[in-house]
C-alpha cells in the first residue's frame, strides 16, 4: 500500500475543480428584433416548455425585460444558452 507524502497532498489541495458546480439558470433578454412567437416557439423547442408557460415567460421578459427560462448544472444551461443564441435570441448564464 503506498501513502502520499505532504508535498502530493499539498498539490492536491491547490488544484481548482474544473466544473462549475451549483445551480444555475438561463436568463432570457427583452430585445426589439425577436417576435412573441419566435420567442415562445424556441422555448418550446430548447427548453421543453409547454405553450403555456412560453407564453408567460415572454410576457414576463416582455414587461420586465428578463425571465429565468432554466434552472440546472452550468453545462446544461450553457447548452441550453447556445440553443437559444444559435436562434437569435438574447440569452445569459447566471449563477442562482
Amino acid at each position: 500500500m503506498s501513502y502520499m507524502n505532504n508535498v502530493q497532498l499539498y498539490e492536491m489541495s491547490k488544484k481548482k475543480p474544473t466544473v462549475k458546480r451549483g445551480k444555475y439558470r438561463v436568463i432570457v433578454h427583452n430585445d426589439n428584433h425577436n417576435t412573441f412567437d419566435h420567442v415562445i416557439d424556441s422555448l418550446m423547442d430548447v427548453c421543453g416548455h409547454v405553450y403555456l408557460q412560453s407564453v408567460q415567460c415572454a410576457l414576463i421578459v416582455h414587461e420586465a425585460k428578463r425571465c429565468a427560462v432554466y434552472t440546472d448544472t452550468y453545462e446544461e444551461c450553457y447548452q441550453v444558452h447556445t440553443e437559444l443564441r444559435k436562434l437569435g435570441i438574447t440569452v445569459t448564464v447566471e449563477k442562482c
